[in-house]
């Protein structure tokens, strides 16, 4: 039976209490009044033409009501400490030291915030686990898959630039000049606009052949900080592109593994928003709360449905998959033509996953 189901109940029994009481003392005092057929005359007794039993049952279901919404609002108020721990957890905070405050100071919820305590814990350690196991690289024939996959989207990138993209930049080039010979020799409008028509297609394959080598062949940390690296490829993609790109980028401590996934996914949301969004503006934020790392981005293109899951989104589907393997919570909220805002929380557990290194579990 649920809460709301028992407070429906108590005031229900409470309205029935009350006009039951109300009938009692109304009856006393008017049998007091009247001794002869008392009963039947009460039932006759009008007030503002209208029967007294018809306000004393308004008055009973007026306090039911009352005990009903004041029961609401305490139990609100007394859980209002757990759903809060609830939400924190489900946002990916799995402190444990939040969840021991809790304890102290609610002890008529110990026992539920202690099954929290429990659930937080096993979480921190498949969290840890799976950063681990992340950690760990998979050899296939004395190559890890990260490896594999990095030389053959090299492989791709190569022959991209070197085959289409040099195309396109030739013929880039080759309508510019058919741009000037049209303006001198006063060619038609019609063939004029055709051409910029032209000229505008080019541009737009030449961006989106940005946005794909971009995409396959990803610039490497190599040694540097997640903050410089990432502010590296801003700067060098804002020298490529025409789009207006604003960031906050703070040091943060986290583990190696977890520091080439992050990059990786800020690639891969870049990738995306270029290919795709057709935003104007993006802005990058990444800050470290206690043991949370946090990171936002935003754009403001075309947005899509999040609810409506693509055959082809394999960039949604990468993230995701990087996002989750290194214990992290993603959300990501989208409106058409309103922008895309993508939020993600990773636990950060350096010491703990270096102890798994040596089999020990923290």
């Amino acid at each position: 039976m649920s809460l709301r189901t028992v407070r429906w109940l108590i005031s229900i029994l409470f309205t029935l209490f009350l006009f039951t009481m109300s009938m009692f003392l109304a009856n006393s005092i008017f049998q007091s009044r009247m001794q002869k057929e008392w009963l039947f005359d009460f039932f006759q007794w009008r007030i503002l033409f209208m029967p007294v039993i018809l306000y004393l049952l308004i008055i009973a279901i007026i306090g039911g009501s009352m005990l009903f919404f004041i029961l609401g609002y305490w139990q609100k108020r007394l859980l209002k400490p757990l759903a809060t721990a609830l939400h924190r957890v489900a946002g990916g905070d799995i402190e444990e030291q939040g969840m021991q405050v809790h304890l102290e100071r609610y002890p008529y919820l110990k026992d539920p915030f202690y099954d929290l305590q429990t659930i937080t814990q096993q979480l921190r350690t498949i969290s840890i686990e799976i950063q681990r196991l992340t950690a760990q690289p998979l050899h296939l024939d004395g190559q890890t898959k990260e490896e594999i996959l990095e030389t053959e989207r090299h492989r791709l990138a190569r022959e991209l630039h070197d085959s289409v993209s040099q195309e396109l930049f030739a013929a880039m080039m080759m309508l510019s000049a058919m741009n000037e010979v049209a303006k001198k020799n006063d060619v038609p409008q019609t063939q004029q606009k055709q051409v910029a028509m032209i000229t505008d297609i080019i541009n737009k394959a030449q961006s989106e052949m940005r946005a794909l080598l971009l995409h396959l062949r990803p610039i490497n940390l190599e040694g540097k900080t997640l903050k410089k690296g990432i502010e590296q490829l801003l700067v060098e993609l804002k020298t490529k592109v025409n789009i207006q790109i604003t960031w906050q980028i703070q040091e943060v401590s986290v583990a190696s593994n977890v520091e080439d996934q992050v990059f990786r996914i800020v690639q891969e949301l870049l990738s995306n928003t270029l290919r795709h969004a057709k935003a104007k503006e993006v802005e990058v934020y990444l800050h470290q709360v206690d043991q949370l790392l946090l990171f936002r981005f935003i754009d403001d293109g075309i947005g899509f449905d999040v609810s409506e899951v693509k055959s082809g989104s394999y960039g949604l589907m990468n993230i995701r998959e990087r996002v989750h393997s290194i214990g992290g919570t993603l959300k990501i909220i989208s409106f058409k033509n309103q922008g895309t805002s993508v939020e993600i929380k990773i636990p950060i557990f350096t010491k703990g996953v270096e102890e798994n290194d040596s089999g020990v579990v923290s």
